[in-house]
């Protein structure tokens, strides 16, 4: 009886699915532009692989200063305001990327953009998590996640086709500007249930910030997305310079936005019957081989076998590891576990961004990737030595 009760709960309700479209708008405006930078930066300003790397790491830097900030906010502020104020200027910074004519210029609006971009995604997230029945709620955050892989399959592909047309990189700024526009448009439509504020609680403590019962699921994280870092700011380059592969990332993106889709409808209904820790282990074990192949096999067998199988391991460790962390939170935390989670990302991927071009420039991408696959296989150890079973010991739900 119950579990036919479960099953009457409504997952796609009205307001869950424009947060999901929202959150497929960021995205694609993200992603419409992230694999084609290290190339408009080369071709433009003719940087090199140090300075690119240097460039894009700033994005994830400013969004990984904002994000305990922003987890902060969302706890104590209403959501709506505070997620329609962070997706507007997430959504003007694009018109700086048009406005920008030099090398320095250019850097410092993509740096500034990173602030709205953590914190829009944040806000965006938690609203997700709000909006969903309890019992949908670990389900829901594997769904949601297919808003991000839809999105980062769609938009590298259209991204290069629009530049082979055109040779535009500004049409492609504009583009972006337009479809975070109409996300924001989509999130202003929302009806949110009023809830009560914080109340009593010190306004500055390292908990409201952090979730430090996540510190060892944080660790982790960052490794897992110190390998996804490399991989995605440099494979683009890195396939037309050394395989010659002339846009060949779209299609890397694509199979790995498959895998991705793919292993998160599967783990999806694994989350609902409570297997968290089994997703998890299933995603990074699957990635560590998908890390090897790319890092070992330097032919397009190994560029694109590598994206599908690293997509079908991230896409059932990323939704597990996020709902790890909601369920190490109580309800009042639910801003700061997304901000926590998303911040333990941003630091590997920025991390990954600025020493894979390091390693690229002073040596060739080859010792990126392989430093890539290094980290990853350290952060699939921890996991088994000591994050599952800490997860099990300290969950509250």
């Amino acid at each position: 009886m119950k579990e036919e009760s479960v099953k009457l709960e409504r997952l796609w309700n009205a307001n869950y699915t424009k947060v999901w479209f929202a959150n497929f708008m960021i995205f694609f405006s993200f992603m419409l532009l992230t694999p084609l930078l290290p190339l408009y930066l080369k071709d433009t300003y003719a940087a090199d692989k140090q300075m690119i790397g240097i460039v894009l790491s700033g994005y994830t830097l400013f969004a990984l200063l904002i994000r305990p900030f922003s987890g902060f906010f969302v706890d104590s502020y209403p959501r709506k305001i505070v997620l329609l104020v962070c997706y507007g200027l997430f959504s003007i910074f694009f018109g700086g990327y048009l406005a920008a004519g030099s090398l320095l210029l250019f850097a410092i609006v993509r740096t500034l953009h990173g602030a709205p971009f953590g914190a829009a995604t944040v806000a965006n997230s938690t609203v997700a998590i709000d909006v969903l029945h309890p019992s949908r709620r670990a389900e829901g955050i594997g769904y949601y996640g297919l808003s991000n892989n839809i999105a980062s399959a769609i938009a590298p592909a259209l991204a290069i086709y629009i530049l082979h047309l055109t040779n535009s990189y500004e049409l492609l700024f504009w583009i972006s500007l337009i479809t975070s526009a109409i996300g924001f448009a989509v999130n202003a439509s929302l009806k949110l249930e009023s809830r009560e504020l914080i109340k009593g609680k010190p306004k500055i403590s390292m908990d409201r910030f952090f979730l430090l019962k996540g510190w060892s699921e944080a660790l982790t994280m960052a490794c897992f997305a110190f390998s996804y870092g490399v991989l995605s700011t440099y494979v683009a380059i890195y396939g037309k310079e050394e395989l010659g592969i002339s846009g060949g990332s779209a299609l890397f993106f694509m199979l790995l936005s498959i895998g991705l889709i793919l292993s998160r409808l599967v783990g999806s209904r694994t989350l609902r019957q409570g297997k968290i820790t089994q997703n998890a282990a299933v995603g990074m074990t699957i990635s560590v081989f998908g890390y090897l192949m790319f890092a070992a096999l330097h032919n397009p067998i190994g560029y694109y076998g590598a994206a599908l199988v690293i997509g079908l391991g991230n896409g059932h460790m990323w939704p597990a590891y996020q709902t790890m962390f909601i369920n190490l939170a109580p309800h009042t935390q639910r801003g700061t576990a997304n901000s926590s989670v998303l911040i333990s990302w941003d630091i590997g991927v920025g991390l990954g961004v600025l020493i894979g071009g390091v390693l690229a420039e002073n040596f060739n991408y080859h010792w990126s990737f392989w430093a890539a696959w290094i980290v990853n296989v350290l952060g699939v150890v921890g996991y088994y030595a000591y994050v599952r079973g800490s997860f099990l010991r300290n969950k509250l739900r």
